[in-house]
């Protein structure tokens, strides 16, 4: 398959996590975000490991349980706290830091150093979003807008280090995915216990809304971004991340009857370029194996 099929294929994950916000107002229950965690990941977790069969072995046990925190059981109730405390669309433009995260983490993680085109693409990208989402400004909450940069540091070295780890030898992204998912909604699961109580009775609406969320929105995106980290670097995969709140705007426009404003659009033009752009691959990208399969990696590090 080639890169640009790779790329198209990865981005649908982004393009289906902006339908979260539609589906969760419309379909589902009010104020049990963290219960909606587990039911996005764990249901979603051990599907795809009755599929993939595989179970980690030796130090990937640890590694998956890092990286099944670090990229859903920390991301998932940072995501939605910062949510609830923040004036809309604030979460989602600080979130949107992540590109430029991933960046600084690469150079240090992956040894891609930093390129000013990569710099500058990650803050077009953030200032687009910022239009597309940002509402009048209210009383920033310094515990809204610490946990949004937290959930995006989580994603981002959550996305380097799957990079940098890659995956065990004859294990595909499936399995990866599986494990990830199943972590990480072991690790909300207690949490949504503790601070939500008992499950919710669920109407028929709610259930088909979660089967979604857990099936296409979780199982399958998830599986197409880490299958995705696998092919392209970092920084490709991470500058798709805009594609997220760019969903969320036209499913609003489409669906729920919301307006777009011309800045909207202007902000909508500048992430999507941005996010373009940061398809391109750096200077001095070769191809190296590890664990067995292609990465990208910078040519000097291959060789040191």
């Amino acid at each position: 398959m080639n890169r640009t099929a790779t790329v198209l294929l990865t981005a649908l994950a982004p393009v289906s996590w902006g339908t979260t916000y539609a589906v969760t107002t419309e379909l589902l229950p009010a104020d049990r975000p963290l219960f909606t965690g587990v039911l996005r990941a764990l249901p979603a977790g051990l599907v795809l490991l009755a599929l993939a069969r595989v179970l980690p072995r030796g130090v990937w046990w640890g590694k998956a349980a890092v990286l099944g925190a670090l990229n859903i059981g920390a991301f998932f109730p940072l995501l939605f706290l910062s949510a609830y405390r923040l004036p809309g669309g604030m979460a989602a433009v600080v979130g949107s830091v992540g590109p430029l995260l991933v960046v600084g983490l690469s150079a240090l993680l992956l040894g891609q150093r930093p390129t000013t085109r990569s710099v500058l693409t990650g803050v077009v990208a953030a200032f687009g979003v910022s239009l597309v989402v940002l509402k009048a400004a209210g009383e920033l909450d310094p515990v809204g807008v610490a946990a949004a940069f937290a959930s995006a540091a989580s994603m981002s070295a959550g996305t380097v280090l799957t990079k940098r780890w890659g995956r065990p030898e004859g294990v595909g992204p499936l399995a990866l995915t599986a494990w990830q998912l199943t972590a990480g909604g072991l690790l909300i699961a207690p949490l949504a216990l503790f601070v939500e109580g008992a499950p919710p009775a669920l109407d028929g609406r709610a259930v088909a809304g979660y089967l979604y969320l857990a099936l296409a929105n979780t199982a399958v995106a998830y599986w197409l971004w880490f299958r995705g980290i696998g092919r392209l670097t970092a920084t490709q995969v991470t500058f798709l991340g805009p594609l997220s709140p760019l969903t969320a705007a036209v499913v609003g426009w489409a669906a729920l009857g919301q307006s777009l404003t011309p800045v909207q659009l202007l902000g909508m033009g500048l992430a999507f370029g941005a996010t373009v752009a940061g398809q391109r691959r750096p200077r001095g990208a070769g191809t190296v194996t590890v664990t067995g399969r292609p990465s990208a990696v910078p040519r000097a590090t291959a060789v040191r």
